[in-house]
């Protein structure tokens, strides 16, 4: 990835009041803690915090409000300075473009595995931290390095290798067009609740064979995560019993979809190395994928730049997400490395162990960047060197499509408060609304009874936007070595359908089922059916309750 252009007449933020505002929960700096013991000296240049000085807390509703105003005044210590992800979570934050760029290309000095946190391992940290089921160790590609790392992430990568990415973007219109039906006869709609939140449950079922009722208690256990919730521990624990029961299932039947691939991947995962990379693949796809919806729609609605020009086309969209992952991206904080051994990046002082977290958002807003960054890709959201997110492609498809359909189906759509109304999910880790209410001429409407029928048309659905059945071990997809970074493709896959495709239907387009011109078996009678039927009609009822 190569750096922005630089411009010569910006000056990095000199903001010099460090305090927190009001109301912003902070904490002076741990004595004996690494890296916050209270030496003396500038900690523009040692990373450290003066004994008595606040930590700047990335967990409050401030910060939620105005993070901007933070990275400020974080930025008066230099490229890296210290924070608070949550109370008695001291870290060093990396506000700088090009400092976060070394960082994440140098593998050598800044591991990923959490089993280097040093106060996690001595019980400073306890268990029990709000951010511990986010920060710790898992067996997964995320926290992983060097020929692990490659094991793990191969069989993440070749199994996106697999997807159809034109078939997802139509079973995306269909569940898209399918939501819609649900919410636009009322003329208004949380965007954030009952659209984008929604969106990437039917695609999860979809993608990796998941009945509705595990992919509901996945999306809950992975939302209460990202919020920092109170019941994080416990959440934790039900996002691991959850996707123990899907691998079962999907051991004992194996499908078209990507849990299946997974398991057929030569890699050879064991039950709970697959567990972890589905919990990589889901976090990715769900809350910061909404998160990405929402904020590109909410830039869209509110911007006068795009006032007027709504039906624009995909290179308005495009501009505005591309946007959107520069100024707000959905994952604000993440990418956390701990170093090696004591280093120093930027005349700051790094503890051996001490948790470093890359501001993606700080990072791609640097002063030192031009501001005018239109048909730049080169920002930060998707991370960057070995670790660079596999599936921005489907991801960029799948908001894309989001944004494109709810405008095209509802083109006089308008926010029902002013965006400066609008409020922000507290957590340090992503930048998340808390609603998006929006208003709308009235859509017409569909029966109760069309609407379980598409319902039921859906739960027959089994190959949907994956094109080719599973390999087996040995077979010629083994790990593309030297990749860092396998791209799915995006022409449709060479190899035959498990099924052939059904005949077009003549059936209107608007009273089709999300997934049902990919759909490869008749919904028949029968004691299967009817559980499948009753799947989606809890799945119904669940959306209609919010």
């Amino acid at each position: 990835m190569t750096s922005p252009t630089r411009d010569s007449a910006s000056t990095p933020g000199t903001a010099a009041d460090s305090t927190p505002p009001p109301g912003c929960p902070a904490h002076t700096g741990h004595s004996g803690h690494p890296g916050h013991s209270g030496h003396s000296g500038h900690s523009g240049h040692s990373g450290e915090t003066p004994a008595g000085e606040r930590l700047e807390s990335l967990h409050c509703p401030e910060f939620a409000a105005d993070p901007a105003a933070t990275y400020a005044r974080l930025r008066a210590h230099g490229h890296i300075a210290p924070a608070e992800l949550s109370p008695g979570v001291p870290v060093s934050l990396v506000t700088s473009y090009q400092t976060a760029l070394d960082i994440l290309r140098s593998p050598e000095t800044f591991s990923k595995d959490a089993r280097h946190w040093q106060a996690l391992a001595d019980g400073t940290v306890p268990m029990d931290n709000p951010v511990v089921p986010m920060m710790m160790y898992r067996p997964n590609a995320l926290c992983s390095d060097g020929e692990e790392h490659f094991r793990l992430r191969s069989a993440i990568s070749d199994t996106l290798d697999r997807l159809d990415i034109h078939a997802l973007r139509r079973y995306v219109e269909r569940s898209a067009d399918f939501l819609i039906d649900l919410f636009g006869p009322r003329g208004e709609a949380d965007l954030l609740k009952e659209y984008s939140a929604r969106l990437p449950l039917l695609v999860f079922n979809q993608l990796f064979g998941c009945p509705p009722e595990l992919s509901d208690k996945l999306v809950r256990s992975l939302s209460a995560l990202f919020d920092i919730a109170e019941d994080s521990e416990q959440a934790n624990v039900l996002l691991a019993e959850t996707l123990f029961e899907l691998v079962a299932l999907k051991r004992a039947e194996p499908g078209p979809d990507m849990t299946s691939w997974l398991i057929a991947h030569p890699a050879e995962l064991t039950d709970e190395e697959m567990v972890h990379q589905i919990v990589v693949l889901v976090g990715a796809g769900t809350q910061p994928l909404q998160n990405l919806i929402c904020n590109g729609l909410l830039l869209l609605l509110s911007d006068e730049r795009f006032a007027g020009d709504l039906a624009g086309g995909t290179m308005l969209i495009g501009d505005a997400l591309n946007e959107v992952l520069w100024k707000d991206p959905p994952l604000a904080n993440f990418c956390i490395h701990y170093p090696r051994h004591d280093t120093t990046v930027d005349g700051h002082r790094l503890p051996k162990g001490e948790p470093v977290v890359i501001s993606l958002a700080a990072a791609n807003n640097d002063p030192y960047l031009l501001a005018n960054r239109r048909g730049n890709r080169a920002h930060l959201a998707w991370s960057a060197g070995p670790h660079t997110c596999p599936g921005k492609d489907p991801a960029q498809v799948i908001a894309s499509v989001a944004v494109e359909k709810l405008l095209d189906r509802l083109p006089d759509v308008e926010l029902a408060v002013p965006a400066e109304r609008l409020e922000w999910r507290p957590g340090p880790f992503h930048r998340a609304l808390a609603a998006l209410p929006v208003r709308f001429p009235r859509t017409t409407a569909k029966s109760d009874e069309a609407l379980a029928e598409m319902a039921a048309a859906a739960s027959a659905t089994i190959a949907g936007a994956v094109g080719t059945a599973p390999k087996a071990a040995g077979e010629d997809d083994a790990p593309h070595e030297g990749r860092a970074d396998v791209e799915p493709s995006p022409e449709p896959s060479a190899e035959p359908p498990l099924e052939p495709s059904p005949e077009p239907s003549s059936e209107p387009s608007s009273e089709r089922s999300p997934g049902a011109e990919l759909a490869v078996v008749e919904p028949e009678p029968g004691p299967e059916h009817e559980a499948r039927r009753r799947w989606w009609k809890s799945l119904a009822q669940w959306w209609r309750r919010g």
